[in-house]
């Protein structure tokens, strides 16, 4: 599987491209000696080692979700899935079970949520940190060098998009993983020679069924999975017809994904009862509103060309180099594979991944008033690396003239997706807000963490993209010039983002929820709060009283009710906190904490 156009002659990592001479009988017989297998046993050990080190230190200072309500969902519903008491979120977005049943374990070892927190980060980072290896291989198969693919897959690992939402309880941290993974194995299935024997069917088959495994565990996890599950069912369906695998090895594959994909629509509605007992914000409505008008259309192919400007920017312009890469090879395929047919295919399906993400998610995305819906980098996150991988493949080997094409198509890219968003978001990208964790690799690339300049974020990214191209040309350590580059300017934004956005966070909304000095809670077995109070304080009430089974109600309309052991009631203004009950506060019941912040006034009631 190679990224390169036609005319790029691979050198196997970086320099002018040569012609290779062909290879005769006696070169086989004085083949060079196979590297020492120890060595690279334990250079990937000790890397790996290192890259959840690195994740373990960025994220040691996270104790509290600050993605909320996404970080919430995951953890609640982990929390259930081991036994623990329910917790209502009810109207919000439906969060799936395959990412918190990985989570399981931190509450077997943990205790407490700070403790069940960090455990859940130290399964990220073991998980995240696999990203190593995994784009070695990949990048071997785009033909690096051994030793170039080794530096690079160091660098792919560091990319915001990877490590940066390792800090998070979220499925960004595990989805480029498990999509890196999917593209190797099926690519093993598609691009693999007829089995000649025993052992040859047996590889064929496990590759299958662990890609269709995988895909069924992504459309566990996350709806974006639904759109790999589309992908991987096209392949499936296209490999017999076109006669790249046999009937019999494709229903194989197509029978492990059946039944992997309805185990995990099972463990799905086994949670809906216990998180949304009144239902959820219905995104499959906004879907369905999209699609059916003028203006549903518009929304949804600005906002996925944001999404793909995003990502174009946040990599310095090289996933850009990898995405019109991956199209040119889906037009006309490269010349060097003995099976054209397969990389086509597997270079339709990365496209079909970027496109029916971007697009989808933008389609079920409700009107949120902020400037992340217009410019957002998280959902296409996991496609990144492989763009990313595919992009460093063309400038480390490609021929100049390739090089430089690509690299100017890939700008362009940029400044028309820019295009797009000035015209669509207008003045909203000023007027609407800005919310710095959705932006942690433009605020880098701008040096501002207070707000959004779109034609800035596109100037710095394009001449990251000039020096990066000019880097890779220098006749002496070109290749580790870009690599020193790209891991900067990567370890720049993780570092930074954290420092500035994620630390904040963490200290900010645990000072506006945190009750523990206030009140035992392990002992209050159930809680209820207040709808009208800010759902990141009401989900945060969840996530402190870790013990208690969770339950929302409207004082609007409903007495606060008094079958529970602490009630959270939102605090009128000018009115001191013992006023907060609805006609005064049964007896026995005390107020044992209050809160006035930025995002809402509350008062804790116990009896």
């Amino acid at each position: 599987m190679s990224p390169h156009p036609p005319d790029a002659a691979s050198t196997g990592g970086g320099g002018t491209a040569v012609a290779r001479p062909p290879v005769t009988p006696a070169d086989r017989g004085t083949a060079p000696p196979r590297p020492d297998r120890r060595r690279w046993f334990w250079l990937f050990v000790l890397g790996w080692a290192a890259q959840v080190a690195i994740r373990l230190w960025l994220g040691s200072g996270q104790t509290v979700p600050v993605a909320t309500p996404d970080e919430s969902g995951y953890l609640f519903a982990a929390r259930v899935m081991t036994g623990g008491p329910d917790a209502d979120m009810s109207f919000g977005t439906v969060y799936r079970g395959g990412y918190p049943l990985l989570l399981t374990p931190a509450f077997w070892f943990a205790t407490g949520p700070i403790g069940v927190y960090r455990a859940a980060l130290a399964i990220n980072a073991l998980v995240s940190a696999a990203m190593l290896p995994l784009a070695y291989l990949l990048l071997r198969r785009f033909r690096l060098r051994r030793r170039w693919s080794y530096v690079f897959a160091h660098v792919t690992a560091l990319l915001p998009c990877v490590l940066f939402y390792s800090e998070f309880v979220l499925t960004d941290a595990i989805l480029p993983v498990v999509l890196v993974g999917w593209l190797l194995l099926v690519h093993s299935w598609l691009d693999a020679p007829p089995p000649a024997g025993r052992r040859a069917s047996l590889r064929l088959a496990l590759s299958g069924t662990g890609a269709s495994l995988l895909v069924a565990y992504a459309y566990a996890c996350h709806t974006r999975g639904a759109i790999l599950l589309v992908v991987h069912a096209a392949l499936l369906c296209a490999a017999p017809v076109l006669r790249w695998r046999s009937w019999r090895a494709s229903s194989g594959a197509a029978l492990a994904l059946a039944a992997a994909t309805a185990a995990g629509m099972l463990l799905n509605r086994s949670l809906l009862p216990h998180m949304y007992p009144q239902g959820d914000n219905d995104l499959g409505g906004n879907v369905v509103r999209r699609l059916t008008s003028l203006d549903g259309w518009g929304w949804m192919l600005s906002l996925g060309t944001g999404q793909v400007w995003y990502q174009a920017v946040a990599t310095g312009g090289v996933a850009a180099v990898g995405l019109v890469t991956v199209a040119f090879l889906a037009v006309r395929p490269a010349a060097a594979p003995a099976r054209p047919g397969p990389v086509r295919a597997l270079a339709l399906a990365v496209l079909a991944l970027v496109a029916g993400i971007a697009f989808a998610t933008s389609a079920a995305l409700p009107v949120e008033y902020r400037i992340g819906n217009y410019v957002y980098g998280r959902y296409l996150a996991c496609v990144t690396p492989v763009l990313f991988m595919a992009g460093v493949a063309v400038l480390m080997s490609a021929a100049r003239r390739t090089a430089l094409w690509a690299a100017g198509a890939a700008a362009l890219l940029a400044v028309v997706a820019a295009c797009v968003v000035q015209w669509y978001a207008g003045d909203l990208l000023t007027q609407y807000t800005y919310t710095a964790y959705d932006f942690p690799e433009t605020a880098f690339l701008t040096w501002d963490w207070t707000s959004f300049r779109l034609w800035h974020a596109t100037l710095t990214g394009l001449v990251l993209l000039g020096v990066s191209v000019a880097a890779v040309r220098l006749r002496r350590h070109g290749p580790l010039v870009l690599a020193g580059l790209l891991a900067v300017v990567a370890v720049g934004m993780c570092a930074t983002a954290t420092d500035r956005i994620a630390r904040p966070l963490v200290r900010a909304e645990t000072a506006h929820t945190d009750i523990r000095d206030s009140v035992d809670l392990t002992k209050q077995r159930s809680i209820a709060v207040d709808w009208n109070i800010w759902w990141t304080i009401r989900l945060s009430q969840y996530y402190w009283a870790w013990w208690s089974d969770g339950s929302v109600f409207d004082a609007r309309w409903t007495p606060p009710p008094q079958n529970v052991d602490m009630v959270v009631l939102a605090w009128p203004k000018d009115k001191p906190a013992t006023a907060s009950w609805p006609k005064g506060a049964p007896p026995g019941w005390r107020v044992v904490d209050s809160r006035r912040t930025v995002e809402g006034d509350w008062v804790a009631w116990t009896r």
